[in-house]
């Protein structure tokens, strides 16, 4: 019986496949990736792939900080036909936040609040309703950026 493993990994440049077989105990066959590029010799391939592979995930990173966006807490709760939003922002930033109710029935006409600005430490509390039943609730956020 023989095994076939394979490992794939990211090369910086055209990746040239070594392949051992039949040598080693048990006919196992090993694919190992390896830089055919003129800038880097034969032992530096693999740091080649992990310093790549960091320099990746601190650009994924530093990019998510930079998205970061800072939203308000905000619990939403449902009492019969009225729908209730609770919000606290914790963030140095000002929020615009909207609560958004879908009624159950069809002819009962969904509601959005106006947007409200939820300051640095500021609670605020939202509320709207259908006609009968609520079928969802929910809260938008809309962090405010100065500049």
């Amino acid at each position: 019986m023989r095994t076939v493993r394979t490992i794939l990994r990211a090369a910086p440049a055209p990746v040239l496949a070594t392949v051992l077989t039949g040598a080693l105990s048990g006919g196992l066959l090993w694919a190992t990736p390896r830089a055919a590029s003129h800038e880097h010799g034969p032992g530096r391939a693999q740091g080649s792939v992990n310093e790549r592979e960091a320099r990746e995930a601190r650009e994924v990173r530093e990019a998510r900080e930079r998205q970061r966006t800072y939203r308000a807490d905000c619990r939403t709760e449902v009492r019969g036909s009225r729908a209730f939003a609770y919000c606290h922002n914790p963030y140095p930033v000002v929020d615009r936040v909207r609560l958004h109710v879908e009624c159950d029935r069809w002819w009962d006409v969904d509601a959005d609040s106006e947007p409200v600005d939820v300051g640095p430490a500021q609670y605020h509390e939202l509320t709207d309703r259908c006609w009968k039943e609520v079928r969802a609730v929910w809260v938008s956020h809309q962090p405010l950026v100065d500049g």
